[in-house]
């Protein structure tokens, strides 16, 4: 499979995905005091193999150069691929670790710690609201920072001066359960918020080819194809398991899943980086306003 010159790949045959929300939910009154601050986007990230931490690359630049332009969030909410619960759980733990949930790399991928702050009473508000709206959900005061959080901020907020809460991916989620979960956060946008998914645009790891410069078309063809859906047809792109072979690009969806959760947050795409890293990993940046 491999048409990286098509918008569509051959033997393509939609169909018809699960209508979701269209606007965003109203959440609390914004704050006294923050009437005037910037909406901030919400953002997509591909956070790559945990190495993205101690690389110096065009996506670690991008992530840089974002961090640097952006108005500085009071507080960053994020779903990372790698929390899997079997209900949506909050993170409220105020001092969490940085948990390194991986092995068989440098040792100085160990050595690293990312101290930033969890903010209890934000995440106690999100679960309490989510809750409210019928949203099975619960505070997790024990958790602590996997790589899909760390490994990113480390280079959009290197300071860690940022405080965050990170939620869950239900086992039982799909790409419109995360979508209309990003839609009630949508308003969070105006508090000085940022909310940002981190997973992957591809991520077959059979399909690495460990510092190769080649690329995988068919992980290239994929992420072609969905951008143009998340461009023109959210619903299309909410049913991306309508394209062909899509099983060769995620064999499982938990990475992809974080980038329904942010295009919730906000509609409308815009590229902040492309890339394709260990011949099969698309490294691309997407911003949602």
């Amino acid at each position: 499979m491999s048409q990286s010159r098509f918008a569509t790949p051959p033997n393509f045959k939609p169909r018809k995905a699960a209508t979701p929300i269209t606007g965003a939910v109203a959440w609390a009154d914004t704050p006294v005091g923050l009437k005037n601050a910037a909406r901030l986007p919400a953002l997509f990230i591909s956070h790559g193999a945990p190495t993205l931490a101690i690389e110096q690359s065009a996506t670690t630049n991008a992530l840089a150069r974002m961090g640097h332009n952006l108005p500085k969030p009071r507080a960053i909410i994020i779903m990372s691929a790698h929390w899997h619960s079997t209900k949506l759980e909050v993170s409220s733990n105020p001092k969490p670790k940085t948990w390194h949930d991986f092995s068989g790399f440098d040792d100085a991928l160990y050595d690293l710690n990312y101290p930033a702050a969890g903010q209890a009473p934000l995440a106690e508000s999100l679960a309490q609201q989510l809750t409210a709206r019928g949203i099975t959900c619960s505070v997790n005061p024990v958790r602590v920072w996997d790589h899909g959080v760390w490994s990113p901020l480390r280079h959009l907020y290197p300071e860690a001066d940022v405080p965050i809460v990170q939620i869950s991916l239900p086992r039982h989620y799909d790409s419109v359960a995360c979508y209309q979960l990003g839609a009630q956060l949508a308003r969070l946008r105006r508090q000085q918020i940022l909310i940002i998914g981190s997973g992957n645009i591809t991520h077959n790891l059979q399909a690495m080819r460990w510092e190769a410069d080649s690329v995988d078309r068919c992980a290239n063809d994929f992420k072609v194809w969905l951008l143009q859906q998340l461009k023109s047809d959210i619903p299309a792109a909410l049913d991306w398991q309508q394209y062909p072979d899509y099983r060769d690009i995620h064999p499982s969806d938990e990475h992809l899943l974080p980038l329904f959760f942010a295009l919730g947050v906000g509609q409308r795409v815009s590229v902040v980086h492309q890339s394709m890293a260990h011949h099969s990993l698309g490294m691309d940046i997407y911003r949602f306003d």
